[in-house]
């Protein structure tokens, strides 16, 4: 697809880190962006007419639902991006012993629970768009490379990044019809606010695990990879490493 200034991307998580990234990409394209996230995290990020803000918790089919609503009145809903998540950690037995349940059901509950819940939102919007270059609209999920490769204290949040990888065939298949397309993109260490706060011995050894480059990824690759999503009407269906060959060792 070739987005226009009267098509709308709308972006989970938006106004930071890898989300930030694909709105700066896609006003750079000539679309326009909806951002949605949590109150706190939204302020300030509407500049002009193209950019709009909406607080909502993904995990909420009102909030999400009106979300979706608001970027319809600014244009056609044409791509959404699910950047909104988080990474808790917690071994399965620790020193504070068992991993709580609520603990484990809150991060399937954002990450898997709240990405389908916009997905399937943003799906029935989608069927109101005419075909553009034979799309009605695409649909990118953001899992891990923690889908293949959890860690030790990982059990959740690979638990839910698993999830969405395997959501993602079946959901291009039952949405092949309506012209919709899935992609997922399974990142691996990137330059987020979350590694942000890493003292530097750590950031140094997480890049030196990536065989090539060996640095931590760049958001703006990651909102590259949406960009070339987008373009490529012959991707659907598939889960994308954006990880420099990189496999996580067990800790």
């Amino acid at each position: 697809m070739q987005l226009t200034d009267g098509d709308v991307v709308l972006v989970t998580g938006g106004a930071s880190g890898l989300g930030a990234a694909t709105v700066e990409s896609v006003l750079a394209a000539g679309a326009r962006a909806v951002i949605v996230d949590l109150p706190q995290a939204i302020a300030g990020v509407e500049r002009d007419e193209r950019v709009i803000g909406v607080a909502a918790d993904v995990r909420d089919e009102d909030e999400v639902q009106a979300a979706v609503d608001r970027a319809r009145e600014v244009g056609a809903v044409r791509v959404v991006v699910n950047c909104a998540g988080v990474a808790t950690p917690g071994r399965i037995i620790g020193k504070q012993g068992l991993l709580a349940l609520e603990d484990f059901r809150q991060v399937v509950d954002i990450n898997l629970v709240g990405t389908f819940n916009v997905l399937r939102l943003a799906a029935a919007a989608m069927l109101d768009n005419d075909p553009l270059d034979g799309d009605r609209g695409l649909i990118v999920m953001t899992a891990s490379v923690a889908a293949y490769d959890g860690q030790i204290g990982q059990a959740a949040y690979a638990a839910s990044k698993g999830g969405i990888a395997a959501l993602t065939i079946s959901a291009a298949r039952d949405l092949a019809d309506k012209q919709i397309r899935v992609m997922t993109i399974a990142p691996g260490v990137m330059e987020t606010p979350m590694m942000a706060g890493l003292p530097e011995k750590a950031r140094t050894t997480l890049e030196a695990l990536v065989p090539h480059p060996a640095r931590l990824g760049r958001p703006s690759e990651y909102a590259q990879l949406v960009g070339q999503l987008i373009a490529n009407p012959l991707l659907n269906g598939e889960v994308i490493r954006l990880d420099g060959a990189l496999r996580m060792p067990p800790r």
